[in-house]
């Protein structure tokens, strides 16, 4: 089958880059345009400024659907990331432009199930089948069970269809794409959760983020930007929220400051302005002078856990828990 504009697809590729338009793409871009993408290249290729550049929108992982809106002669294809909610842009998702070689179509019947969806009773015929989700930083899907990788940089949070039981601690996984099933080890996989999270188990998914390079519009463990790492610590325990800092803070629960606990987000704004910064709650406050952060910032181009500065405070906005 082709990509066809009004059908969904899946991304074939590790960590897919959704550009504001192909035009704004940059000669430094190229190893992040590939079909398999190079995104550790591609960011270690970039300086600073580069690495902020406002043409990136967002990422999506391997096996992330989306609906195609547009084919271009030159290889691009419009799309909506169906998972990234993004009500102020457009109510299907974040829309933004990809290599259409990064893509393979999706028929309905063959779409991935949800993460949450429930197991198959034994005998159900046609149900749908629940993913392994990946738990690893970053891993590689291979040919074998420790073979030559064929999909590098497998991020965090990636679902996984399996393909058959564990062999000598390797897993068989479906990766879209590819006809054959491929391998990475067991333990860099975890079933889907059966229950909602404690805010205090995604901190902790959010700090092994720790020092990985602020990238505007980065959703990976390679680059990300601050509502990208809430996005993605999310993702991992199967929980959906919007892909900007604005969106995050309509999609969960305001609470009263100094109430907020371990896990809880901060929301920052300047006056008159809307939300523009997010970082995790990274412990108990103890007063206004106490709090503490866990955030992709900007200033000091990483993810960092830091006392938040008196400047920063004086944009502080709201606590919120999802």
């Amino acid at each position: 089958m082709k990509l066809q504009p009004g059908r969904e697809a899946v991304v074939r590729v590790a960590v897919a880059t959704l550009w504001s338009r192909p035009e704004a793409v940059r000669p430094v871009d190229r190893p992040a345009l590939d079909a398999p993408a190079d995104v550790a290249a591609w960011i270690s290729g970039m300086d600073a400024d580069q690495q902020v550049g406002e043409c990136v929108l967002s990422q999506l992982l391997l096996g992330e659907r989306v609906l195609v809106t547009a084919l271009r002669p030159d290889g691009w294809a419009h799309v909506v990331a169906v998972e990234q909610p993004a009500a102020r842009l457009d109510p299907r998702g974040y829309p933004g432009w990809l290599p259409a070689a990064q893509l393979t179509p999706c028929p309905a019947d063959d779409a991935p199930a949800p993460a949450d969806a429930a197991p198959s009773p034994a005998g159900t015929q046609g149900a749908p089948v629940r993913p392994w989700v990946v738990d690893a930083t970053v891993t590689a899907l291979r040919a074998a069970p420790d073979g030559e990788p064929v999909v590098a940089g497998v991020i965090l949070g990636t679902r996984l269809t399996p393909a058959g039981p564990p062999v000598d601690d390797w897993r068989p996984v479906h990766a879209p794409g590819h006809d054959r099933p491929l391998w990475l080890p067991d333990a860099h996989l975890v079933p889907p959760p059966t229950a909602p999270p404690l805010p205090a188990d995604v901190l902790t998914v959010a700090a092994r983020l720790r020092d990985v390079a602020y990238v505007w519009g980065g959703v990976s463990a390679y680059g990300i930007d601050c509502s990208g790492l809430v996005h993605l610590a999310w993702r991992r325990f199967g929980v959906v929220l919007p892909r900007d800092a604005a969106d995050q803070a309509g999609a969960t629960t305001p609470l009263a400051l100094g109430t907020e606990r371990v896990g809880d987000l901060y929301f920052f704004a300047r006056p008159g302005r809307q939300i523009h910064h997010i970082g995790f709650v990274s412990a108990a406050p103890d007063g206004d002078a106490d709090r503490r952060i866990l955030h992709a910032c900007y200033r000091h181009r990483r993810v960092l856990e830091e006392a938040m500065p008196a400047d920063r405070a004086a944009t502080l906005v709201g606590a919120h828990r999802v």
